[in-house]
């Protein structure tokens, strides 16, 4: 039996997330709806003149393991913090979720990585992330032991930013491999994918991911089409799985010649679209790891990315095991 269901592997971050409208996003030349990488004094510098602020773990691999701890699963973390503040802040919250992390940290330089992410009336989140410690992630980092003893190993494209970090995903996905495991990542980001297309089809087409989470947005990119329809035939001759969100459209999982698509879950509000695409992910590789059938996975990663959305923050504040009992999903 293995020791994991999934091993996660990202950027660690603590998000500081606060409100605003759109003139500040304008007035701080922030470029909406993305994540845009910062040096430590433009870090800041948004936090002097960010307003009231809420401090919560994030990084998208983190808030993907999170969720499947949620979910019941057995979940695992590969990530670098520093000892300090921050680096404490994120090593408890996502140990105290249920998820094994035991990645040492750095001696306080460069210091724990944060992200100001601001969040305009309609829930769009504008991020920028300073990486600090994140990129010392490295190859002496990779538990071989838990890369081999997880179902799958998932991965975030925003780990192609730090270079040596590139190394440990490489080193962890031949140890998976060599032990019949399976290798998933996510596109993260069209600005992501604009950095590392060829790349991110290199690995694709080459089998070191066998398992690929993009949204609609991401995957144009990564073909740099318009046309979603042909896209998506890309991507499924390229990658033996993806699934691609579509946000109030709700996803498509494509698998071959096997086409599924799957609803939205109904929303009250949407507050704080920060760490969606996380949870929907989440919700998907428990279902796959728990062998449910690709339409199960995407109904689980639904009702957690619409459950994420409505409130603020990118770890789930429900617990996602009785949502989706609640829902008739497990």
């Amino acid at each position: 039996m293995s020791e994991y269901d999934v091993l996660c592997i990202g950027n660690a971050i603590v998000d500081i997330i606060a409100r605003c409208d759109e003139a500040f996003l304008e007035d701080n030349n922030i470029i909406r709806g993305a994540m845009n990488l910062i040096d430590v004094d433009r870090a800041t510098l948004l936090y002097e003149r960010m307003g009231q602020a809420i401090e919560a773990s994030g990084g998208s691999a983190g808030n993907t393991a999170a969720g499947i701890a949620s979910f019941g699963g057995r979940a695992a973390y590969f990530g670098k913090v520093s000892n300090d503040t921050l680096g404490g802040i994120f090593t408890h919250d996502i140990r105290a979720q249920g998820v094994a992390f035991d990645t040492r940290p750095l001696d306080g330089n460069p210091p724990t990585a944060r992200s100001m992410i601001f969040v305009t009336p309609d829930g769009e989140r504008s991020m920028n992330t300073y990486l600090g410690a994140c990129v010392e992630l490295g190859p002496e980092d990779v538990e071989e032991e838990k890369a081999k003893g997880a179902k799958v190993s998932y991965f975030e494209g925003y780990l192609w930013d730090p270079p040596r970090a590139k190394e440990a995903i490489r080193m962890t996905a031949d140890a998976a491999h060599a032990a019949g495991r399976e290798v998933a990542m996510s596109l993260s980001d069209p600005f992501c994918v604009d950095r590392y297309r060829d790349e991110f089809l290199e690995l694709l087409r080459s089998g070191r991911v066998n398992i690929v989470f993009a949204n609609e947005h991401e995957l144009l990119s990564l073909y740099q089409t318009s046309s979603f329809e042909s896209a998506l035939d890309a991507i499924r001759k390229d990658c033996r799985l993806a699934a691609v969100t579509r946000s109030e459209r709700g996803s498509i999982v494509v698998r071959g010649e096997e086409t599924v698509p799957v609803d939205a879950i109904t929303i009250d509000e949407v507050v704080d679209t920060t760490g969606a695409g996380d949870l929907y992910a989440a919700g998907f590789l428990y279902g796959y790891t728990s062998g449910r059938s690709l339409a199960d996975c995407g109904r689980l990663g639904s009702l957690a990315a619409g459950l994420v959305i409505q409130q603020i923050g990118p770890r789930p504040q429900k617990n996602l095991r009785y949502e989706a009992e609640q829902a008739g999903l497990l």
